[in-house]
């Protein structure tokens, strides 16, 4: 992924910043982004096209959500030849798994990963907005969030790993650390991860860069080399550790309430969580592995 020598967007005097949102799904997952899109389309203002990635597998299935202003993406078109998916018989070919000669066998969720990545070789817009398929907008939103002048917002959630118990997003940040060449601290006290944030498409480049001009190979292969990772903490360190945090705010306002873990949530409890939703968010996640009932999500989202 080759990136420009220049910052486009570092004359104060540039045009607005454009932005797209980013959604990266699969199969499974296809009504709950079927209802993304209808909230997105509903409630979300301030950018130009929304961007579906998914296996190619799963092209001709979410070819269905495509409009004037959101496309669907094949990750063939996206991810390097030599990454290659199949029925993986470890689960009776129930999960797909990616394999090469160059990385570590791969899950789905990690190639969602790359596909976010990857997409900024792709897509035109200066922004990037990443949602996850299981939310549902709520309230109106305006992209215009992520941008203060010629400054994107980086999620950050200042000193979140000081405490303890974030033992895997410590080994995230300790893995972007070696992709990225950070010698020291081995890992950040901050947190990068959440859903609905948004990244520079130009940084996003420029780490791709960065990481292979330090390895002397591709991203992917780097990034690959060990499953413990995150496209969030290798963004955000990228962003804070090698550039500074050139061309970035900071943020730690959480425009989505997830509900990460756990069981799926009755009637009662459902409308608890939404009640509960902070000033500023305008969307709300349940993890499709939880399986909350789309039926009681949709009911909200059209009440």
């Amino acid at each position: 992924m080759n990136s420009p020598s220049h910052d486009p967007q570092a004359n104060a005097s540039s045009p607005t910043l454009t932005a797209a949102m980013v959604t990266a799904s699969y199969a499974p997952d296809f009504e709950r982004c079927q209802l993304l899109c209808e909230t997105v389309d509903r409630h979300v203002t301030g950018m130009g096209h929304h961007y579906i990635l998914v296996e190619h597998r799963d092209v001709a299935l979410f070819r269905q959500l495509e409009t004037s202003n959101r496309s669907v993406i094949d990750e063939r078109d996206l991810l390097p030849k030599w990454l290659h998916a199949f029925d993986d018989p470890l689960s009776l070919f129930r999960r797909r798994i990616w394999l090469s000669s160059k990385t570590m066998p791969l899950r789905g969720w990690h190639v969602q990963q790359l596909r976010r990545i990857a997409i900024a070789g792709h897509a035109g817009e200066d922004i990037l907005v990443f949602c996850d398929s299981d939310v549902v907008f709520l309230k109106p939103f305006d992209c215009a969030a992520f941008r203060q002048g010629n400054k994107v917002r980086l999620f950050r959630r200042d000193d979140a790993l000081l405490a303890g118990g974030h033992d895997t997003h410590l080994a995230w940040s300790r893995n972007a650390a070696r992709a990225l060449g950070i010698a020291s601290p081995a890992t950040s006290p901050h947190d990068y991860i959440s859903t609905l944030i948004a990244w520079r498409r130009q940084s996003v480049l420029d780490m791709c860069a960065h990481i292979e001009a330090t390895h002397g190979r591709h991203w992917i292969e780097v990034i690959g080399a060990d499953r413990r990772f995150s496209e969030c903490m290798l963004y955000g360190r990228f962003v804070d550790e090698v550039i500074g945090g050139r061309g970035h705010f900071h943020g730690g306002q959480e425009f989505c309430r997830v509900h990460w873990t756990g069981q799926p949530l009755s009637d009662a409890q459902f409308a608890a969580f939404v009640a509960d939703m902070m000033p500023g968010q305008v969307a709300i996640g349940m993890q499709s592995f939880i399986g909350t009932d789309l039926a009681q999500i949709r009911r909200l989202a059209d009440a």
